[in-house]
């Protein structure tokens, strides 16, 4: 953790003048010069007293180059300073653009079904709709009901606990019984009418033929098409002969009870097909819990909202402490000259 806490104290680090830099390569340079010319006996040399007796004190033999490396350091950090060190804060802003969706679910008698074991296909289709609306965060996510007629039960909204309530009040019977597809779909595009969202969804979930309702599944999906809204369909269930609870009158003694009888169940899945095809959507068919929950995750993974990421850094200028130091060596170099230490000649 230290190190990765390290990395990031470098990664804020920076020179906004990086080209001053170079001119660092002169520190080197003038050492280099001076050992130069001290090899070659070509060094400007003080006529002090130690020279002028073809001897040099101990101190000073030692010393000698100290003027020039100090001159040197003094260069380099004057070098570095000019570059101007930075040293900078990261911050980040997020804007996110979220989804509109609306989830139209069936709720006619045939989502009683047993087929989704052990419960009824409304229960888990419930189920999987609550899941994807807690992943769904930053969505504004309505709920739409239809059987024989439609229903709003939720306008499309970020309060995920809202939404969530209102889709465990959702119920069988609780509206006239049929499958009014059409007007299921077009009871959601009323509620994404005034949507201002760039990517606008309805995820329609059924398990019959339309077969009641004032309004043609085709006008809804022209008008779906028209308002740029993708719909994604899925076919719930498994057609044909399927367990279903039924009520049933005993002719003796009169008294109803619910058994669970085969009944013929039939989903139009080319009506289905259609619709998500016309509107850029998918069609899927969903025969069993899991499954259902396999489309959710994957309409999930599909409509992704749109997150932009804004950064800046806040940055404090370094080059004040490199400056007096480099002042300080440089001051230094020439005191060290004038006191009579310099590089002489062998």
């Amino acid at each position: 953790r230290r190190h990765e806490e390290a990395l990031l104290e470098w990664a804020g680090f920076r020179f906004q003048d990086p080209i001053w830099l170079w001119s660092a390569l002169l520190g080197p340079l003038v050492v280099a010069a001076a050992l130069l010319r001290e090899r070659r006996g070509s060094a400007i040399v003080f006529p002090g007293s130690a020279r002028l007796k073809g001897r040099r004190t101990g101190w000073r033999v030692t010393l000698r180059h100290a003027p020039v490396v100090a001159a040197a350091l003094g260069l380099v950090a004057a070098s570095i300073a000019l570059a101007r060190p930075q040293h900078g804060s990261l911050r980040e802003q997020q804007s996110k653009r979220g989804i509109d969706i609306v989830v139209a679910l069936d709720v006619s008698g045939s989502m009683a079904a047993e087929d989704f074991q052990p419960r009824n296909r409304l229960a888990v289709a419930k189920d999987v709709v609550a899941d994807f609306v807690k992943r769904r965060l930053d969505d504004r996510i309505g709920l739409v009901v239809f059987a024989g007629q439609s229903l709003t039960k939720s306008p499309p909204t970020t309060d995920a606990a809202v939404m969530l309530r209102q889709l465990d009040d959702v119920r069988l019977e609780m509206l006239p019984d049929g499958t009014a597809i059409g007007s299921g779909l077009a009871t959601s595009l009323t509620r994404l009418r005034r949507s201002q969202a760039k990517s606008k969804v309805i995820v329609l979930v059924t398990d019959g033929a339309n077969n009641a309702g004032e309004i043609d599944p085709a006008t809804a999906t022209d008008l779906a098409r028209a308002m740029e809204v993708r719909v994604y369909t899925i076919g719930v269930g498994r057609g044909g002969q399927v367990p279903m609870p039924m009520r049933v009158q005993d002719p003796f003694t009169g008294l109803v009870t619910t058994r669970t009888l085969m009944t013929e169940v039939q989903i139009d899945e080319d009506l289905l097909r259609r619709i998500a095809d016309r509107t850029g959507g998918e069609f899927y068919r969903a025969t069993d819990s899991a499954s259902l929950r396999n489309i959710f995750d994957r309409i999930d993974r599909l409509e992704k909202s749109e997150i932009k990421t804004n950064s800046f850094r806040r940055y404090r200028e370094l080059f004040f402490p490199v400056l007096i130091v480099a002042t300080a060596l440089l001051f230094a170099a020439g005191a060290l000259w004038a006191s009579g230490l310099r590089v002489a000649p062998a």
